[in-house]
C-alpha cells in the first residue's frame, strides 16, 4: 500500500492559482494562431517532465535545453499577449481614485449613487446616428488611463452634447474617421486610432470599426459603443466581448451599470457574443 500523500491547504491554493493562470492565458489566446504554439509548449513541457522522471537523460537534456533557450524566443513571440496579460492583471488589481470613490459610494445614499455621468447626450446621439445610418465608435473611459489613445487623434476637450457627437461623426467632417474618446461628461479626443483584435473566432462579416471596438476592450478597461454604418444597429463591447443589436434603453442600463460602479449588465437573449 502506498502511503496517502499529505495535502496541505497551500497545495490546493497552488493548484487553483496555476489553473487560473492557465485558463486566463487560454482565454486570451483563444481564436488566435498563437494557441497552437501554446498547446505545443504544454505538450513539450509534459514530455520533458516524463522523460526526466523516467531518467531518460538524453531526451530530457534535449527538451530541457529547448525549454530554457526558448524562453527568450517566447518573450518575443508572445510580446503582445504578455503585454495584454499584464494589463489584465494591472486593471483587476489597481486601486485608483475612481475605484475608491465607487467603493465609498456603497455607503452613501441612493440619491448620490448615480449622480456622476449624464449618459443622455450619448444615447440621443446614438439613436439619431442609428436612424441616419451614420457610422460611429465611442470609447468610454473606466479605470484605465487613455492618454495613449488620445495622442493618436485630435484633442477636443469639450462638454459632451448630442449635437457635438453627431457633428464629429458626420461623414463630411474631417474628424469622422476613427473613434471618439470620452470620460464622464467630457469628450477628450476624436479621430483616434484603436488596436484591432487579432481573434479569428468572431463574425467575419464584422468590419474594421467593430474589430477595433473589440480590440481596444481586450487591452484596456474601457467600453466601446458602435453604430453600424451598414445597418444602423447599435452594439457595445466590453472585455473583448461584443453585444449586438441593443436598444437605447439597454445601452443606457449597460453604461450605468458598467461605468457607475454597479454589477455587470444582464445579457440580452438576443445578444450574440462574437
Amino acid at each position: 500500500m502506498f502511503p496517502f500523500p499529505h495535502i496541505r491547504i497551500v497545495d490546493i491554493l497552488d493548484i487553483f492559482m496555476v489553473a487560473f493562470l492557465v485558463f486566463e492565458l487560454y482565454r486570451m489566446l483563444k481564436g488566435t494562431n498563437i494557441i497552437r504554439i501554446f498547446w505545443a509548449l504544454i505538450v513539450m513541457y509534459i514530455a520533458w517532465r516524463i522523460f526526466d522522471a523516467l531518467n531518460m537523460r538524453f531526451c530530457s537534456q534535449i527538451l530541457g535545453g529547448i525549454m530554457s533557450i526558448g524562453l527568450i524566443a517566447l518573450v518575443i513571440v508572445f510580446q503582445p499577449e504578455i503585454r495584454k496579460f499584464l494589463l489584465f492583471i494591472g486593471t483587476k488589481t489597481q486601486l485608483t481614485g475612481d475605484t475608491l470613490a465607487q467603493r465609498l459610494q456603497f455607503w452613501r445614499s441612493d440619491v448620490n449613487k448615480h449622480s456622476g455621468t449624464n449618459f443622455e447626450p450619448y444615447i440621443q446621439a446614438c439613436m439619431h446616428m442609428s436612424q441616419s445610418k451614420t457610422g460611429a465608435l465611442i470609447i468610454f473611459k473606466r479605470s484605465n488611463e487613455v492618454e495613449e489613445l488620445v495622442r493618436t487623434g485630435e484633442v477636443v476637450n469639450a462638454v459632451a452634447s448630442s449635437a457635438l457627437i453627431e457633428t464629429l461623426f458626420f461623414k463630411n467632417s474631417p474628424l469622422h474617421d476613427g473613434a471618439v474618446i470620452v470620460s464622464g461628461n467630457q469628450i477628450l479626443a476624436a479621430r483616434c486610432i484603436l488596436p484591432v483584435t487579432s481573434r479569428t473566432d468572431i463574425d467575419p462579416n464584422l468590419g474594421l470599426r467593430h474589430r477595433s471596438a473589440i480590440g481596444v476592450t481586450e487591452q484596456l478597461d474601457v467600453i466601446s459603443v458602435i453604430v453600424s454604418e451598414e445597418t444602423g444597429a447599435i452594439s457595445y463591447a466590453v472585455e473583448g466581448e461584443i453585444h449586438h443589436n441593443v436598444t437605447p434603453v439597454q445601452l443606457r442600463h449597460a453604461l450605468e451599470k458598467l461605468i457607475e460602479g454597479s454589477s455587470q449588465p444582464e445579457n440580452n437573449p438576443d445578444d450574440q457574443k462574437k
